[in-house]
């Protein structure tokens, strides 16, 4: 097992990462031990974990409750976080009460989110089960639900006690769900680091396979990056919007589509085409750059291409990005591999035309 920080002054919390961390009694122990424990899961990941996490936390101490909601990312809207809510006050659950994130992305957005709320706030810890939750979702704080105009445009920061990334547990994770997740593998390297980028293509086959030392590397080295930058701007006044490369258009896309059609991942990777395209055109990024963008995009077997929507439909979705300053939508784009940047003022025919080049 390795262990990480986040560091954020009395509101620190430690990431956790290792094989068979999911039976592991003393890293829950701390935060759960005599506290009345909400898992809160979906209705595909409870027949393979759910068992096991709540005889952890009785280990641990704790007095578990489950908590199962659909599965997808339809559940991160106001009629499953009122469900979620009249589960709590059914089992009497209190503020001395935790919650525990036990799915991927969706699971922990909305278990975050009512931990955020709920009694004007509770203790969450994450435990991330895809990858795409364990190297970025589960990490910062970001908690939300989905809005028919945008995605995760109801929500509220609101960091974990800690978070439990098991590798082991991606060994039952979808083909497709692995490839999502490994869209947000490439942006923590396009966006922050050259050395990881290379070795992402280097090492991409071994991820597909599911190798477990490729596994552990990439998501240390993304918990690392992501680390980093959360403890140096929680709040996204800053550095923090440069991990959001490719969710501009990934976002607009994830809409435009119609929750669920794309997998989050998916339309980031599509994004990320769009915003390389984009750079190019806005004299940041080498064409060449761009390519190998998209090749390592492809190589994850992801696509990189948007949906057959009109561009205009996705300009007018990226027009209430959260990114947004005084109704200019800011882009966050490539001045070169390792390194994005915030831009605003682009203008919107070069963004039509990334769009286009990206099919």
């Amino acid at each position: 097992m390795e262990t990480l920080r986040v560091a954020l002054a009395e509101r620190s919390y430690p990431i956790h990462i290792g094989s068979g961390l999911l039976d592991a009694a003393e890293l829950l122990a701390p935060h759960v031990r005599g506290r009345q424990a909400a898992v809160l899961t979906s209705q595909v990941i409870a027949p393979h974990y759910l068992a096991r996490a709540k005889a952890t936390l009785e280990r641990a101490g704790a007095r578990p409750i489950e908590v199962v909601v659909q599965d997808g990312e339809a559940a991160k809207d106001w009629p499953t976080l009122q469900s979620v809510f009249d589960a709590f006050l059914a089992a009497r659950l209190g503020r001395d009460g935790i919650v525990v994130a036990l799915g991927g992305g969706v699971v922990g957005d909305l278990a975050g989110f009512a931990a955020a709320v709920y009694q004007r706030g509770v203790p969450y810890i994450q435990v991330p089960t895809t990858l795409l939750a364990q190297v970025d979702s589960s990490v910062g704080g970001k908690t939300a639900i989905n809005h028919p105009r945008g995605k995760n445009m109801i929500g509220a920061f609101h960091q974990p006690l800690a978070v439990v990334a098991d590798v082991a547990l991606l060994g039952t994770l979808p083909e497709r769900e692995l490839r999502a997740g490994l869209a947000e593998v490439i942006k923590h390297g396009a966006a922050l680091d050259l050395a990881f980028f290379e070795w992402l293509e280097q090492s991409m086959e071994k991820l597909l396979a599911r190798d477990e030392a490729a596994l552990v590397h990439a998501v240390r080295r993304c918990c690392e990056l992501k680390a980093a930058v959360v403890s140096a701007d929680e709040r996204e006044a800053g550095a923090r919007a440069l991990l959001n490369l490719g969710h501009t258009f990934g976002h607009a896309i994830e809409a435009g589509a119609g929750y669920g059609a794309w997998l989050h991942g998916e339309a980031v990777a599509a994004g990320m085409v769009m915003a390389a395209e984009l750079s190019a055109r806005e004299g940041l990024l080498a064409p060449r750059e761009v390519e190998r963008v998209r090749r390592l995009i492809a190589r994850a077997q992801l696509p990189v291409a948007g949906p057959k929507l009109p561009p205009e439909r996705l300009v007018e979705l990226m027009a209430v990005d959260k990114k947004n300053v005084r109704g200019e939508t800011r882009f966050v784009l490539l001045e070169r591999l390792g390194h994005a940047v915030v831009k605003a003022g682009v203008p919107a025919e070069r963004v039509r035309e990334a769009i286009v080049a990206a099919r």
